[in-house]
């Protein structure tokens, strides 16, 4: 016979048992394993649904900017130095990266947004919500990697075999996103000047970081590019693909690291925070 868990309701903080708060974190990231996949198909099927090109969708971004600047860059409006592969595949392949790690900022944020109402009636471990969306990010980067395939035959790209550790990458590129939607999911709960100020910072990174151009190697803008942590990340993933030779890994292990240690305190900010958040929205 099946028993229900008994959930104890204080106001005592949670910070005064470290120990066990670490524990109900990781217990309750396992224990929300069938609600996430639950909301992960709710999620994919609400986002291609009704519309006639579907899952073509995850693919338009990166192949309308990869035509709108190449078709700049061979009219001399704008000019960048040469690429390693046809520039073209340069601008698509560093845009799915891109697109990879703009949604997993916007998932956690998105999906705390769209989930007020329901945040607000049930209690249930909020996680899965997270996990939910990081599997979602995943799962349009896999439909974008088939693009990805078909491009590299078609520009007769030859990938490396360090590209079996490109996925590493990747997911440290994903959990740099997340930590960042996790710190202002409650925020945006309460303030909507969070997603106006979101879309300015994704719009001035991506011109900031190796994306639709080479990464530069002298003068001041070359300095602040080496400084944007997500320089690092995107550039040892196309490496990866594409071959390591020269490349110095150290400042991505430096940024892996950080992001594996912020990704705990942000996960431990929003489960915090959260309740306040929502009391505040509600009230």
């Amino acid at each position: 016979m099946n028993t229900m868990e008994e959930v104890v309701y204080t106001s005592k903080s949670e910070l005064k048992h470290p120990l066990k708060l670490i524990r109900n974190m990781f217990s309750d990231l396992l224990s929300c394993r069938d609600l996430t996949m639950s909301l992960l198909m709710r999620d994919i099927n609400a986002k291609y649904r009704q519309s006639v090109l579907g899952y073509l969708w995850a693919c338009l971004p990166a192949l309308v900017t990869a035509l709108t600047f190449t078709l700049a860059n061979r009219s001399k409006t704008i000019t960048f130095e040469a690429t390693d592969i046809p520039y073209p595949a340069f601008v698509i392949f560093s845009m799915v990266i891109w697109q990879t790690f703009v949604e997993s900022i916007n998932g956690p944020v998105q999906t705390i947004a769209d989930s007020k109402v329901m945040l607000a009636k049930i209690n249930f471990k909020r996680e899965a919500l997270i996990i939910a969306k990081f599997l979602e990010v995943w799962f349009s980067f896999f439909i974008k990697a088939i693009m990805l395939v078909a491009v590299f035959i078609y520009f007769n790209i030859h990938v490396h075999w360090t590209i079996i550790l490109a996925p590493i990458a990747l997911s440290m590129l994903i959990l740099l996103g997340i930590l960042i939607g996790l710190f202002l999911s409650p925020f945006s709960l309460l303030y909507k000047d969070i997603s106006y100020g979101l879309s300015i910072f994704i719009n001035f990174f991506l011109f900031v970081t190796p994306v639709i151009f080479p990464k530069p190697t002298t003068g001041t803008f070359a300095t602040i590019v080496n400084w944007n942590p997500i320089t690092h990340v995107v550039e040892a993933i196309r490496k990866l693909v594409l071959g390591p030779e020269g490349f110095d890994f150290t400042p991505f292990f430096v940024t892996s690291g950080v992001t594996l240690c912020l990704v705990f305190i942000a996960w431990l900010t929003f489960r915090l925070a959260m309740p306040f958040a929502i009391e505040r929205v509600t009230s």
